[in-house]
């Protein structure tokens, strides 16, 4: 990979990790459409380091606080303060980690045609638009229980078919649930950190597994670019959140799957 190539990836990744808008539709067809080959697991590896960075640094005091009551909530065996969204996190995350780990292969090798993600692409985002368009959501974060967290986990979980959007599946069913667009956001957020931390333990383990050569240079680039465009695209999608709902990216996902149908069906 060049120095652009890597530049524009690691762009790509952090701008569309956290919108619901789907990175890892946007990672497979980039190459498709221009003509590069397949970045491969390693760069993969960096540009989720970038991103999972990225979300921490930016929740870093709901981090610190959810890590610190989990923990002694755990040694007390009682709640104590944020003690109860650790858990909550605890269970939303066991569903994407069951299924990657049951469905990893098919995921990498069976699930990555155009029609898959067309379809994903176009489903799910007008998923989207009808839980933003949706009344009577004004539930908090604090409002969130067990059964809640399970069902935006279980939802996490098909975010693994490329093109769903993690985000975008996971905000979808906290919209459902009737969370605030920045409640269902906030936790969506929040989930990512686990998942994505697991995610790259995985590729981790790919990546010591091989023979090939690395690219570290375009590693570092690609990881340092993800992680500042994440980080910038956290930022101004929360602050925008309710000026401009969840429509644009639905409009954006719709003139996508169009694209993909045009060029690569």
């Amino acid at each position: 990979m060049d120095f652009f190539q890597s530049v524009f990836l690691g762009l790509l990744q952090g701008l569309t990790e956290f919108l619901p808008i789907s990175s890892s539709a946007h990672l497979i067809l980039t190459p498709a459409l221009l003509g590069w080959q397949d970045q491969g697991v390693g760069f993969d590896l960096a540009v989720h380091v970038g991103t999972l960075l990225a979300v921490v640094l930016y929740f870093r005091r709901d981090v610190f606080g959810i890590a610190r009551d989990g923990l002694v909530s755990m040694t007390q065996r009682r709640i104590v303060g944020q003690g109860a969204m650790a858990f909550y996190l605890v269970i939303g995350t066991i569903p994407a980690g069951l299924a990657g780990l049951a469905l990893l292969d098919m995921i990498d090798n069976e699930l990555r045609s155009p029609a898959i993600i067309f379809t994903t692409t176009l489903v799910f985002g007008l998923l989207l638009g009808v839980a933003d368009w949706i009344p009577k959501r004004d539930r908090s974060l604090d409002s969130i229980r067990w059964k809640d967290a399970l069902i935006v986990g279980l939802a996490q979980a098909i975010s693994l078919v490329p093109g769903t959007s993690r985000s975008g599946i996971t905000i979808t069913a906290g919209l459902f649930l009737g969370l605030s667009r920045e409640a269902a956001s906030r936790f969506s957020f929040l989930l990512a950190i686990p998942i994505t931390a697991l995610a790259a333990g995985v590729k981790i383990l790919e990546v010591a597994m091989t023979d090939t050569a690395l690219d570290w240079t375009g590693f570092l680039i690609g990881g340092v670019t993800s992680f500042v465009m994440a980080i910038t695209a956290i930022h101004f999608f929360l602050k925008w959140l309710n000026k401009v709902g969840m429509w644009p990216y639905v409009v954006y996902r719709v003139i996508l799957a169009g694209v993909i149908f045009t060029v690569l069906m």
